[in-house]
């Protein structure tokens, strides 16, 4: 908490709020005296005022919904999560890379054919969520996130909140950056890898001699690797233009070092353009190579190719993001106070080589201390976050611009205090055309002091901000665990998610396969399928009963349960759990899940719905007889 002196002698005497309170009004003097907009002493009315107007900000009432659904990365959780916003209630959990007992992800047979069966992973790293788009709108189908650990990027249907693509991207180690295509659609997901290795990947070569990292475009239909761009140094961030053209991406460690010290000896290091247009001409005309087992087409973009341009910025740049109006790309310096504002429409002469590289640059803002991510309102405004001051500072891009050029104007709107060492921030509908200047999300990795203490592990604070005025007024604190890294926010109304499943749906197309081979109808079967060691049981369920309530196996048999949810009514979900077997997994109405594993010693094993049902709830269950082999 700041002194009361440097508060600008507006902290409230004897106003009677304690300090926790005090504390949630803090960012407000914050912005006052940013601004310069008064130095009179704030009473205790004034600041209760404050306070209860946060608090109006971000209440919705029972029964009322949020404007926003936000994505927020689960970070080292591996899983996406669901809020909605202004209220920052979670709303739901998303299994992608991670294990869940509490839906079967990672147990289920349905979810482990999406991990990659034998190939799965126990965890993820999830860093950047986005949604996907149409003529630079979001359409609301798909999210993409990325895992840093596992090389591996993730699609989740948006109108059932399940993924159902994973792809692990060859050649590469650590996808950082992600973004997608916005026009004419995303047929792209562009993703960077952060470490260079060498090729081969053999383990004869520890040398940095040969090895480098690439840039990844996956096509978001059919989640394939279509090409791959090599490049010099570390990809950072990435983002994409508004003409489906290009794509820039921050790069760090030109100097191809390996250690710490290394990897900033230089004074500047640079953003890559990546020319789309051209690189799928070069592939067409057979201008690659492959690598290794991997057949995905390779291209060579590194400093003297005609595919990318190399824009020196400041050292170690970190965030890269495009302004809503599609004019900018602007990259934050996180080793240098400044950001540099690229205009996008230099880049055609840039590649006809017609302008210099540093004229492609028309703004170098001095922002403050650590300048990591920039999102913008929709007004001309943008909005940086400040890692070492522990702030985020409001400037305008134009008046950056006339600045830069000589003009003795200052850029700068506020600056309000966050808590604290903000990484990523993200205002509502930011990287869309629809950018409305709403809400701003900061997420910060401290959070000391602004929960209740739960051990030396602590948590972390995502703060919201209300943008829509001509101050930033900080109204919400939210803890949250395991590094939710970034968060992307949409209007509800954009996205349409189903109540219930539909019987013909893909995500259970493998279960409704096998019954067919077995002669089986899902929605009406009760019944067991031995084939040698391998037993199948289905059943259907309606609250509070399992179709099938008992059947016997041998010890050592491969057992799949196929379990189909014929209720049909909001909520009624049912779950399957076979004791002592390490089986748990979720179906929904009108879901068919399916489950693997050995039967164990010999005995009776209870299976139970694990998710509340009826009032009857706690009698759903059955009985698993294991006899000796």
């Amino acid at each position: 908490m700041k002194k009361k002196e440097e508060l600008g002698n507006n902290a409230p005497e004897e106003s009677g709020l304690s300090r926790r309170k005090f504390l949630g009004a803090t960012a407000i003097a914050g912005a006052v005296g940013a601004t310069g907009l008064g130095g009179a002493v704030m009473t205790r009315e004034s600041w209760a005022a404050a306070v209860k107007d946060a608090q109006n900000k971000v209440h919705v009432a029972p029964g009322e919904l949020d404007e926003y659904y936000g994505f927020w990365s689960g970070g080292h959780q591996g899983e996406v999560r669901v809020l909605g916003v202004p209220s920052m209630r979670e709303l739901m959990r998303i299994p992608v890379f991670n294990v869940d007992s509490a839906t079967g992800w990672g147990i289920t047979n349905e979810s482990k054919e999406i991990l990659g069966g034998d190939r799965q992973y126990l965890n993820g790293d999830c860093h950047h969520p986005h949604i996907s788009m149409e003529d630079g709108r979001y359409d609301g189908k798909y999210l993409f996130i990325n895992d840093k650990a596992n090389s591996r990027i993730a699609r989740i249907r948006l109108d059932i909140m399940k993924t159902d693509k994973i792809t692990h991207i060859p050649n590469v180690q650590a996808i950082h950056g992600l973004r997608l295509q916005k026009v004419p659609r995303t047929k792209y997901v562009f993703c960077n890898a952060e470490f260079v290795i060498p090729h081969p990947n053999d383990g004869s070569d520890f040398s940095l001699k040969n090895s480098y990292t690439m840039f990844s475009a996956v096509d978001a239909d059919t989640m394939e690797v279509a090409w791959q761009v090599i490049v010099d140094g570390n990809l950072d961030n990435t983002d994409a233009d508004y003409t489906g053209k290009y794509v820039a991406s921050t790069c760090y460690n030109s100097e191809k070092a390996a250690e710490l010290a290394g990897t900033m000896r230089n004074d500047r290091d640079w953003v890559v353009v990546f020319n789309v247009e051209r690189i799928e001409a070069a592939i067409k005309a057979g201008n690659f190579k492959t690598i290794g087992d991997s057949e995905v087409p390779v291209v060579d973009g590194r400093s003297e190719s005609e595919l990318t341009r190399y824009i020196p910025v400041a050292k170690n740049p970190h965030g890269l993001n495009t302004s809503p109006d599609g004019k900018y790309f602007i990259a934050n310096g996180k080793l240098s106070p400044t950001c540099s504002v690229i205009q996008i429409d230099k880049l055609d002469d840039l590649f006809d080589n017609r302008i210099e590289l540093r004229e492609t640059i028309v703004a170098e803002p001095e922002l403050g201390l650590g300048p990591l991510h920039t999102t913008y309102d929709g007004r001309g405004n943008a909005y940086t976050t400040l890692f070492i001051d522990s702030q985020v500072v409001k400037w305008n891009v134009a008046d950056a611009i006339r600045h830069y050029n000589g003009e003795d104007v200052n850029y700068i709107r506020q600056k309000l205090d966050v808590h604290y060492q903000p990484g990523h921030n993200h205002a509502s509908l930011t990287e869309s055309r629809d950018a409305d200047g709403k809400w701003l999300v900061v997420l910060s990795k401290f959070s000391k002091d602004r929960f209740l203490p739960v051990g030396p592990l602590h948590p972390e604070n995502d703060q919201l901000i209300d943008i829509s005025g001509e101050e930033m007024k900080l109204v919400h604190d939210g803890p949250a665990f395991a590094e939710p890294h970034d968060c992307i926010l949409i209007r509800r109304d954009q996205i349409k998610t189903k109540k219930i499943y539909t019987r013909d749906d893909p995500f259970f197309a493998s279960a409704r396969a096998q019954a067919e081979k077995d002669g089986i109808t899902l929605e009406a079967a009760n019944e067991m399928v031995r084939d040698g060691n391998k037993v199948r049981v289905y059943m259907t369920s309606v609250a509070p009963q399992f179709g099938t309530t008992e059947f016997k196996v041998k010890e050592g048999d491969e057992v799949t349960v196929y379990v189909t949810n014929l209720d049909s009514i909001e909520d009624v979900s049912h779950g399957f759990v076979m004791v002592n077997h390490g089986v748990s997994m979720e179906i929904s109405p009108q879901q068919t899940s399916s489950v693997t594993f050995t039967a164990g010693k010999p005995g009776v094993y209870w299976y139970y719905c694990s998710w509340f049902c009826h009032a009857l709830h706690m009698e759903m269950g059955g009985r698993m007889l294991v006899e000796k082999a």
